[in-house]
């Protein structure tokens, strides 16, 4: 099992636990994390090749929602289980497939901006890696170096300001956090979702997507539901793919709503 970092905000309420999507950290839901509480604790995990968590020699979504599993399972008491999952991209893709290997240990699953198809456009995430990959590291003297050396090819400072959180400070210099040699090699299997045989997770389900985003289409419903039967679909009008970052107040009242309905 690959090891997994992670962060708990919170000590009282439900357990709550956040997987992030493609370049990012568990880091990037503590906002969401702390207007969660009192009643919620939540455990931000770093997923393989991402944030403080080891780097694997294979890319595969089985491998990794193994690892979260078992990391849940050690990091949480007994009392405390099934927690719910909340999944964004590559993290929901993972969460889906958690919660179909591991049912046991999942109470409510939602779903952020991904289907379990090989929807979705990777265009981005390949201009961006390969962005990110041209950066002479061993030229940059401070972040705002390597923020400069990136404006050309991504202007959008959102965006860069998000790619530059996973720079880090080593005794040779700067270096990316994430493994991106391997995420670039396998962008394919990213974008693609594990065949799940007969599957399926019975729990209740809250599958958001983003009203300008193009990775979920009510045509993937009938698939969704298939593994999900009780998903329900929510579209959160005027957001994109980060749904999270975009929208925070619907999206933390839409958990509140969904985690708290009988």
């Amino acid at each position: 099992m690959t090891d997994i970092a992670s962060k708990l905000i919170g000590s009282t309420g439900k357990r709550i636990v956040f997987l992030h999507g493609l370049f990012g950290r568990g880091k990037n839901f503590t906002s969401i994390a702390k207007a969660l509480e009192p009643d919620y604790s939540s455990l931000l995990v770093d997923l393989p090749n991402h944030g403080d968590s080891e780097w694997t020699e294979d890319f595969s979504y089985v491998d990794m929602a193994d690892s979260v599993a078992a990391m849940i399972a050690e990091m949480t008491a007994p009392d405390d289980l099934p927690v719910h999952l909340v999944g964004h991209s590559l993290g929901g893709k993972v969460a889906m497939v958690l919660a179909l290997r591991h049912p046991e240990l999942i109470d409510r699953l939602v779903v952020v901006d991904i289907a379990p198809t090989a929807g979705g456009s990777l265009g981005v995430f390949e201009h961006l890696l390969s962005s990110l990959a041209e950066v002479d590291l061993d030229e940059i003297e401070s972040r705002t170096g390597a923020n400069e050396a990136l404006q050309a090819k991504i202007p959008e400072d959102t965006i860069r300001g998000f790619l530059l959180q996973n720079l880090r400070t080593t005794s040779a210099g700067y270096a990316w956090q994430p493994n991106l040699t391997l995420l670039h090699e396998s962008l394919p299997t990213i974008g693609d979702f594990p065949d799940m045989g007969e599957a399926s997770f019975d729990g209740p389900v809250l599958w958001m997507a983003g009203e300008n985003s193009d990775y979920v289409s009510r045509e993937d419903l009938p698939l969704m539901r298939s593994l999900f039967p009780r998903a329900t679909l929510l579209t959160v009008k005027g957001s994109g793919h980060w749904v999270h970052s975009e929208q925070p107040k619907t999206f933390i009242s839409a958990l509140q709503t969904f985690f708290s309905r009988d």
